[in-house]
């Protein structure tokens, strides 16, 4: 109980040095009244734009609306709650203390709500994230055990080469090296695409469906550092774990070479690798805006770069905040099933 009690507030913590960092830095980005109104909207329009958000007040009042507005503990005002269309449950007359669903403003360009527009890109980033890391945990056991098992030959060699490799490359520059090979010179091979979401439109009837081949490029080129780092774990895991005397017993109990690696030597060796797996699946969540931008890829991660063209900055400061609650919220957990998975630690 104290661990969580630790853990959640070292969390609230991160997080609100995160919201101050992000309203701080973005303060000076143009005039949030004059992109709100428009170049046509008048002055009159502009000021009452200013008051509504607040932008007549000192900074650091400014930074408490806006830290009153993203946090999910709130006192708000009955007519801040009916323009803002605030959603929770609130108590009290004319000044109400509530839970709610954090208010990130609206966009300067649409006008939706910033939360509406992140919560149709959010599903593209956790499908691409966990596909990714599926495909790079499944690739990074196999090969970092043959590894392993074949130490100093040529397996070993042929691995060891490759996760170097893999950690070699940007990713950045990967995607874009094999968006234009896979998705555009050799597209007759691969009948892949070097842009798509994860949903298409029918051009007859209008409706969505799902189109599963467009994950493939962006999941393997986001997967494929994290499998190089996850062979190089596994490998020198297994390594040591080979050299324990309760592997040689096995041996010499006479059991199978097949079942000493899997039921003994590898639940021993993957401690550290689901370690490094769950912080790589939360800088997947959290940080895969190339690779979303250069494979068309309707995510977090593209919204933001395409926020960031149009000058939209409420999107891209409910985008940064949402990426460091997921990498908070995914290392918390990380965190509390490690200590369960090894009592060791408790």
């Amino acid at each position: 109980m104290l661990f969580l009690l630790k853990k959640t507030g070292y969390a609230s913590l991160v997080l609100l040095g995160v919201t101050c960092l992000v309203f701080l830095l973005f303060q000076g980005f143009g005039d949030p009244a004059r992109l709100m109104a428009g170049q046509a909207g008048d002055l009159k329009t502009v000021q009452q734009i200013r008051k509504s958000l607040h932008l007549d007040q000192p900074r650091w009042k400014q930074l408490l609306f806006y830290i009153n507005d993203v946090s999910p503990i709130c006192l708000h005002h009955k007519t801040d709650i009916e323009e803002k269309k605030l959603k929770g449950i609130f108590i009290g007359n004319n000044l109400k203390f509530g839970i709610k669903r954090p208010y990130l403003g609206k966009s300067y360009q649409s006008k939706k709500n910033v939360a509406d527009i992140l919560g149709e890109a959010l599903p593209g980033t956790i499908v691409l994230a966990i596909t990714a890391i599926i495909f790079a945990l499944t690739g990074g056991l196999l090969l970092g055990m043959i590894a392993a098992v074949y130490r100093g030959k040529w397996p070993d060699h042929l691995a060891v080469t490759g996760s170097v490799a893999g950690t070699s490359f940007p990713s950045f520059f990967v995607a874009i090296v094999l968006a234009y090979l896979i998705g555009i010179l050799w597209h007759r091979y691969s009948g892949l695409m070097p842009t798509g979401s994860l949903f298409a439109i029918n051009e007859v009837t209008g409706l969505r469906y799902p189109e599963i081949k467009n994950l493939i490029l962006p999941a393997f080129t986001l997967g494929l550092r994290p499998l190089a780092i996850i062979t190089q774990l596994t490998r020198s895991s297994m390594i040591d774990v080979f050299q324990q005397d309760y592997i040689r017993t096995g041996f010499a109990k006479g059991l199978s070479r097949k079942s000493v690696i899997v039921k003994h030597a590898l639940p021993n060796a993957i401690n550290p690798v689901l370690s490094a797996t769950t912080g790589w699946f939360a800088e997947m969540l959290a940080g895969s805006f190339f690779i979303e931008y250069i494979f068309g890829w309707k995510g977090i991660g593209k919204v933001t770069v395409d926020a960031l063209e149009k000058l939209d900055y409420p999107v891209v400061m409910g985008a940064v905040l949402l990426s460091a609650t997921l990498f908070t919220l995914v290392n918390f957990l990380s965190d509390s099933l490690y200590r369960l998975a090894d009592k060791r630690i408790q």
